[in-house]
């Protein structure tokens, strides 16, 4: 089962004991400061966890799954992440 923004608020509120509406200000504050980073080509490292990175993918050939029909796909970004080597050993239970 996936962590969802509910359980982030939650487990907020619990852990520092503030009211539930701070705690949801609180998370969708950070969220929009990472989407507005993230739109504005900028990178967001979060030391101990990872790096959220903008790439640019270049225009390239695919195909219409519906139709099978070959086309050309426009360039794009797309938000990569990397876990740090803290995050990475935590997982892996070390």
């Amino acid at each position: 089962m996936a962590l969802t923004k509910h359980d982030i608020v939650d487990q907020i509120q619990n852990q520092l004991g503030i009211p539930r509406n701070v705690s949801a200000d609180v998370t969708e504050t950070l969220l929009e400061i990472i989407k507005a980073t993230l739109a504005s080509g900028e990178d967001v490292l979060v030391s101990g966890f990872g790096k959220f990175c903008v790439k640019d993918k270049q225009e390239r050939k695919g195909r219409n799954p519906a139709t099978g029909e070959d086309m050309m796909l426009k360039p794009r970004q797309v938000v990569t992440f990397k876990c740090s080597g803290l995050l990475r050993n935590k997982v892996n239970g070390k």
